[in-house]
């Protein structure tokens, strides 16, 4: 004899591995995002406006050994809430970087930089950005007295989504800790894999990769491109070598 009772357990059984394989379809779908469209190749450094964005800086960073103040500059995120008798009840986090090993990691809008003895402050970039990490380069400092900080960043909205985000190509710029002597030394429309500084050669070695075949995703098809740069010459010129 049937049981009815098994037989909607079965039903709903396959309706939640139906909802379920759905929401693994969207949420695959909403991130994997291609990093370049080529549409009409002209991306700008450009955030779209968000209502439910409120820009925030989290208190001061002194990196020891330096004569600045960094100032990390983020948006507050409101993660949810609801409105009753006029109070709004909001989750969030006022926090927007951390730091460590002499390095700010976070998706920061800027870095505003404040002399010690001064209390004018000033942007280090003065276009739009996603700043992903900001890395002191110690070891280089308290060898030559040279202080210079590496980024990894969004400059540019390469997907045309009208926003910069994660979705968008990660580039690689060179300043001075101040924010002088600002430079982008990874080329256009190449995305950063990866870099490291040479502590006996005084080298900022970098991995790019260029979307060759304009397929509008980074994969296995595609050419690694190898650089570095002495970070001792004057004009931080980029020679691409070749390892393989």
């Amino acid at each position: 004899m049937c049981n009815p009772n098994s037989s909607l357990m079965k039903k709903a059984l396959l309706l939640s591995m139906s909802l379920a394989l759905l929401a693994i379809s969207c949420k695959n779908e909403e991130t994997e995002k291609p990093k370049v469209t080529y549409k009409t190749r002209e991306a700008k450094a450009e955030n779209a406006a968000d209502t439910s964005e409120i820009e925030i800086a989290d208190l001061p960073i002194h990196i020891s050994g330096t004569s600045y103040l960094i100032h990390p500059v983020g948006q507050y995120r409101v993660m949810d809430g609801t409105r009753k008798s006029g109070y709004s009840y909001e989750r969030g986090s006022f926090t927007v970087s951390n730091y460590g090993e002499f390095e700010i990691t976070g998706y920061l809008k800027n870095l505003m930089v404040q002399q010690v003895e001064s209390d004018s402050i000033k942007p280090v970039f003065e276009k739009p950005v996603l700043l992903q990490t900001a890395t002191f380069l110690k070891a280089f400092a308290d060898k030559t007295k040279h202080q210079l900080m590496v980024y990894s960043l969004a400059d540019m909205d390469t997907n045309q989504d009208s926003k910069l985000d994660a979705n968008d190509i990660r580039t690689l710029y060179l300043s001075e800790v101040g924010g002088g002597r600002m430079v982008k030394v990874s080329p256009d429309y190449q995305e950063l894999i990866d870099w490291n500084f040479v502590d006996s050669k005084n080298r900022l070695y970098f991995r790019t990769i260029e979307d060759t075949n304009k397929s509008g995703e980074f994969d296995k098809d595609d050419v690694i491109h190898y650089n570095f740069i002495d970070l001792l010459s004057a004009d931080w010129k980029v020679v691409e070598y070749k390892p393989v």
